[in-house]
């Protein structure tokens, strides 16, 4: 089976890069450097190619904001018929301003807190995801106080084992603080059955993030069918199977993810269940339809390296540092030649870099770079370290463009602090 056609939404045109219809060299001009440029129309083709694939079952694509959180970008898929995936108090804040209706936001996350329990089912959202014994009782204590039923979920560890392109972006493995541990689940649900103050509407479960190979979600789907078969026999009146997300994007050469072979895997189990699938995309949406674009400040060798320094460093693009990750880095008007260099920011950190010891366009001064796929874990992981004010968003739909998050400014950043201390007694 083939994978999936998914084009690239950057393109050159006489030898410049565009989005669509905009020339990134115009926009870099417009709105300053560095600037996050997304393309609307490659978040809508990931959404309808995914909802494609998903037709045979009835299903649910809720996006998941943690990824990239933008009002600009929300909009754009709600529009298509996504709906929300959330894990805080902000982002189910974020997810109601962008127009999602509560019944089709997902609240999860491990770490929540009591008032976000209680916000959650207040709001009356489609799901509330339980992960631990302790989270299970805030919720039916806080239904109760509310005098209503909370629908919830279970998210379960599967406990499979997982290759990922990185030990931090695993989450369903044993041992992982992520999720019901796998053992526990048949006693939680007993309880949650037996208290008239939450209703255990769903099973869900997370494999990992940036899945090559959808080998993972056969073992889970698999595990968590028998699961919610079980769940059944004893009275659940399970409505939904959430196979969470993982789908990977493109930071390379990388193939577009077989979204046949994804839906074969899935469907056929959800179907047998008669249960309504829900999955739970993000970096898959919305990575590859952004770039960032960044000026080259100064061109410096040093110790037998080639250092190209910019304007946008770790502060706007985390992931190389974090998690050594590998992002395309181009010139959006190459000068002609390469060289093998690295890409670094203005950060007083030796961590502060884009790409290392990388061949790529020969950059000089003042050009323009452009950094691919930094969509999912850009801009919602950035950083004002250094007292650095975050880059703006540009959204670019056909040949029109619009600033979807401003520059932030100096005052931005310094409007929280106290100018007066005022001091309380102890």
């Amino acid at each position: 089976m083939g994978a999936s056609v998914l084009g690239r939404p950057y393109q050159r045109r006489d030898g410049t890069l565009w989005c669509e219809g905009v020339a990134l060299e115009r926009l870099a001009d417009a709105v300053g450097t560095p600037a996050y440029v997304y393309s609307a129309n490659a978040l809508r083709e990931r959404f309808r190619a995914l909802d494609a694939a998903l037709a045979a079952v009835p299903h649910r694509i809720h996006y998941s904001l943690k990824a990239n959180s933008s009002r600009g970008l929300l909009q754009v898929l709600r529009a298509e018929g996504c709906r929300a995936d959330v894990v805080s108090g902000g982002e189910l804040m974020r997810a109601r301003r962008a127009g999602f209706a509560p019944d089709d936001i997902i609240f999860g996350g491990v770490g929540k807190r009591r008032d976000e329990i209680r916000a959650a089912i207040e709001s009356r959202v489609l799901l509330l995801n339980v992960e631990s014994a302790a989270e299970l009782d805030i919720a039916i204590e806080e239904a109760q106080s509310l005098g209503t039923r909370a629908r919830i979920a279970f998210r379960v560890n599967p406990e499979v084992h997982v290759a990922n392109a990185h030990e931090f972006i695993a989450t369903g493995s044993r041992g992982h603080k992520f999720g019901i541990p796998w053992g526990e689940v048949p006693a939680l649900a007993a309880r949650a059955l037996a208290s008239p103050h939450v209703e255990l509407s769903g099973l869900d479960m997370h494999v990992g993030s940036q899945l090559t190979n959808l080998e993972p979600y056969r073992d889970g789907v698999a595990r968590l069918a028998a699961l919610a078969r079980e769940l059944q026999r004893q009275g659940a009146p399970l409505r939904f199977f959430d196979a969470g997300g993982g789908l990977p994007a493109r930071y390379d050469a990388e193939e577009a993810p077989d979204l046949a072979l994804f839906a074969e895997i899935i469907v056929p189990v959800v179907n047998d269940l008669g249960l309504e699938l829900i999955v739970e995309p993000g970096r898959f949406v919305v990575a590859e339809s952004c770039v960032l674009l960044t000026r080259v400040l100064y061109r410096k060798p040093s110790g037998g390296t080639d250092f190209v320094i910019c304007d946008a460093g770790m502060s706007e693009l985390l992931r190389p540092s974090h998690y050594d990750a590998f992002h395309k880095v181009e010139a959006v008007r190459p000068r002609g030649g390469t060289a093998t260099v690295d890409v670094v920011g203005p950060i007083c950190e030796t961590g502060d870099f884009i790409a290392r010891d990388r061949l790529m366009d020969d950059p000089a001064p003042g050009d323009v770079l452009a950094v691919h796929t930094a969509g999912a874990y850009g801009y919602v992981m950035a950083l004002t370290y250094n007292t650095r004010p975050r880059a703006p968003e540009v959204l670019v739909d056909g040949s029109r463009w619009a600033v979807i998050t401003r520059r932030e400014t100096l005052d931005d950043l310094v409007r929280l602090e106290a100018e007066t201390v005022e001091w309380a007694e102890g």
